[in-house]
């Protein structure tokens, strides 16, 4: 009688844990895909917004570079031609370290599933 009785109750407890823990791997699992969503949208909107900046700064400083050259034709213009060439590679340069500099930032991604997870964790720990 005693065992029968604790068999029966072993099930369903069991039933009950598995239905527990599949339901918080599916919450995590759709915060996790909430986070990509974010976080694709995220660098979508920064890549177009970065790319229209790049192309309509780069053609409006081409622009200036050359109104400054025909401005001085007659008299210097080696030096503004010079000038202009060592403004845009300076420039690149710059570009260039700041986008390495950030290609080696840590991102933010998956940081809230993450610290759910660990909260989770630690509520089994202390339930232990």
């Amino acid at each position: 009688m005693n065992t029968s009785d604790h068999g029966a109750g072993l099930l369903p407890s069991l039933r009950g844990l598995l239905s527990s823990g599949l339901a918080l791997v599916r919450n995590r699992l759709e915060l996790l895909g909430v986070e990509l969503q974010e976080e694709k949208a995220r660098l979508l909107g920064l890549l177009a917004y970065g790319a229209a900046a790049f192309l309509l700064l780069s053609a409006a400083t081409v622009f200036f570079a050359i109104f400054l050259t025909v401005v001085f034709w007659d008299s210097h213009r080696l030096l503004a031609l010079g000038l202009f060439t060592g403004v845009f590679a300076g420039g690149g340069i710059v570009a260039l370290l700041v986008a390495f500099r950030l290609a080696r930032a840590s991102s933010s991604l998956f940081s809230a599933s993450l610290s759910e997870l660990a909260r989770d964790r630690a509520g089994l720990d202390a339930g232990e």
